[in-house]
């Protein structure tokens, strides 16, 4: 049913050894793994002025640049931390590995479910955001938003599963596009102010007034927590080291270069420029959107830098898309979350994880009504915690290794671990109440789980272990008596051929019909006792018409012919028809039949397929059943006039 569909949406599948061929270079990369970070820029200005103008007014111009210059600054020192943390850990992997390396194993896992909870909401609050660009280009389709944001959810899943190369490929043209287009804008606006040609569109503050308050500490670490999400996206390249081609390590530190020069160019240039121009924040109108009306007016320019945004904060969940699914691969390896999560799928990628990360994103999508400014609360928070714990983590690991000049990059990851400790403490402490809150709920309960898995692995590993030593002393002498009960709907060709198989394996075999109906099983009465054998029929009426729950309490009772210590085994005949909608058309009972006996001990399901490959016409002579050859378990039309056998 679904093969083929999935191979015209996916493409061919990549056998194992196309591995080397899916990982891309530092110039597809590092648009892929950088589009969260360069992707701020596009709301990261704008929600400092949310804090900032309807506070302190037009003195928000003054100190949202310098505020801007901070998260710079902060930048800069995580860049040259992860870049450390490549070198020594070049797995990938990225805080998780380092925590639980160098600090304690729960540590690892606080990283891992702080980062797993942080690329939900990145993917969330990209799409959203990329959404808010389309709608104040086209306010007509505000309220068609949360629809729109699930689309574009899902067109990203289906474009990270056609493998890490082609999303590559298809993905980073619109990061490059955008950066182009920033640096257009920024070149541009600073021109035009400079000389006072800029069209100064008039923009209407709406439900924003501007603050008279006086400034305080406590506003400058509000806004200095919301711009924040300017650096969030930077452990992405950490994690996915892998997927760089040889030499892996170079090339992440190359694409970390490339990232902050980015970031630090663009989201600079923007601040300045709402400075320049004193943007006021609106709910449908991004600062972007205002600032390119009054640089380019509403012209080609402004439809490209609208598009070109909402495509780039789209494109930024793609690092999500990239690192989320690659994390919790290493997650799964050492036995923390299902081990799904590790297997690569049709085109070699991680698809558990990416289907994974797309549905809770659309979760959040749906329960906050795709609003950045509800979501963004609870973003950042989780991935400085990350942070916190990689530069603690690496710090630890400088001082037991003490390698050749461990002294200047015990500084570098000692100064990181400081600030982005701080960071925590101020986005924890001003967001908490606000929604911050939730995270410190749910991280938790990821951790709890995330033990529970664990510890459940370890039980399954004891009770299927079976120790060396004793290998050579095992049995393999016949230890069971089979009994082995057919249950059947009619006499027809696919039910003897079943109880053939079964008289092969054991004498000891029951058919077992349930009658629905009162007299419906008379006609199997007759037809049986012209059968010539001594399997006997065993019928049980079900006056509430039910076919699974006589046949447990059958196998329950002491009515059947096993003895104690039997193994009775359920033998299901099935025919299996030629088309994927032909089944639809059949009941399908032994697939009921299958699971509601899963679980019951000494009970084993077997189910023998007979296969349909081409329906008889009653001018075909179907022949299918003869005394003194066996049944096939396949039905074949050859020419017209010959048996079927």
């Amino acid at each position: 049913m679904f093969t083929q569909p999935m191979r015209w949406i996916l493409g061919k599948r990549l056998a194992n050894s196309q591995l080397s061929e899916e990982k891309f270079n530092v110039f597809w990369g590092m648009p892929i793994l950088a589009s969260d970070a360069i992707s701020s820029v596009a709301y990261a200005v704008e929600e400092m002025l949310w804090i900032l103008v309807p506070v302190i007014g037009l003195a928000s111009y003054l100190w949202m640049p310098r505020v801007a210059a901070a998260i710079i600054l902060l930048l800069l020192i995580l860049t040259f931390s992860y870049r450390q943390i490549v070198d020594a850990y070049p797995n990938g992997g990225g805080a998780y590995i380092v925590a639980k390396t160098n600090l304690k194993p729960v540590c690892g896992l606080i990283a891992g479910a702080s980062l797993s909870v942080d690329y939900v909401l990145t993917v969330a609050v990209s799409i959203s955001a990329g959404t808010a660009a389309i709608t104040s280009a086209f306010s007509g389709l505000y309220p068609h938003r949360v629809a729109i944001a699930i689309a574009i959810i899902v067109l990203m899943v289906i474009g990270n599963l056609r493998g890490v190369r082609e999303s590559s490929r298809v993905f980073s043209i619109p990061t490059y596009a955008f950066v182009f287009g920033i640096l257009a804008l920024i070149i541009v606006g600073i021109v035009k102010h400079a000389n006072g040609s800029y069209v100064g569109a008039p923009v209407s503050p709406g439900n924003i007034t501007f603050g008279t308050q006086a400034l305080t500490l406590f506003l400058l670490l509000r806004a200095f927590s919301s711009g924040c999400a300017a650096v969030t996206g930077v452990e992405a390249v950490s994690n996915a080291v892998p997927n760089f081609r040889h030499p892996a390590q170079k090339n992440a530190k190359i694409a970390y270069l490339l990232l902050a020069i980015s970031v630090l160019v663009t989201f600079g240039g923007v601040a300045y420029l709402a400075q320049l121009y004193q943007s006021v924040p609106q709910p449908h109108q991004t600062v972007i959107s205002q600032i390119a009306i009054d640089v380019f007016g509403k012209g080609f320019w402004f439809y490209l830098i609208q598009a070109t945004t909402a495509i780039i904060l789209a494109m930024a969940a793609n690092t999500a898309f990239a690192g989320f699914p690659t994390l919790l691969s290493v997650i799964a390896q050492d036995g923390y979350v299902p081990r799904q999560l590790s297997m690569r799928g049709h085109r070699l990628n991680f698809s558990n994880g990416i289907m994974a990360l797309a549905l809770l994103a659309i979760v959040l999508v749906i329960v906050f009504k795709g609003d950045t400014h509800l979501l963004l609360p609870l973003y950042a928070l989780g991935v400085f915690t990350s942070f916190t714990l990689s530069q603690t983590g690496m710090l630890v690991h400088w001082f037991r290794l003490k390698p050749k000049g461990w002294h200047y990059k015990a500084v570098v990851n000692g100064l990181g671990a400081l600030i982005t400790l701080t960071t925590v403490v101020i986005i924890g402490i001003t967001k908490f109440a606000v929604g911050g809150w939730i995270v410190f709920l749910v991280v938790p309960i990821i951790v709890f789980g995330m033990l529970k898995i664990k510890r459940h692995y370890e039980s399954v590993a004891r009770q299927l272990d079976v120790p060396n030593d004793i290998l050579g002393q095992l049995s393999f002498e016949p230890q069971y008596s089979h009994h082995v009960i057919v249950p059947i709907d009619s006499l027809n060709a696919m039910v003897v051929n079943a109880l053939r198989y079964a008289k092969s394996v054991t004498p000891h075999v029951e058919a077992f019909h349930v009658e629905r109906l009162e007299g419906e099983a008379d006609k199997l009465r007759r037809k049986w006792a012209l059968l010539n054998t001594d399997i006997p029929l065993i019928i049980k009426q079900s006056p509430y018409r039910e076919v699974v729950g006589p046949l447990i309490e059958y196998i329950d009772s002491e009515e059947h012919a096993s003895r104690p210590g039997d193994v009775i085994t359920v033998l299901l005949p099935q025919f299996i028809v030629p088309k994927w909608w032909q089944m639809a058309l059949h009941n399908n009972t032994s697939i009921l039949i299958a699971n509601a006996l899963f679980h019951k001990r000494n009970v084993v399901v077997s189910a023998l397929p007979f296969y349909l490959e081409e329906l008889c016409t009653p001018g075909d002579n179907c022949q299918i059943l003869t005394c003194n050859r066996p049944i096939t378990g396949s039905v074949r039309k050859e020419a017209k006039g010959s048996p079927l056998t």
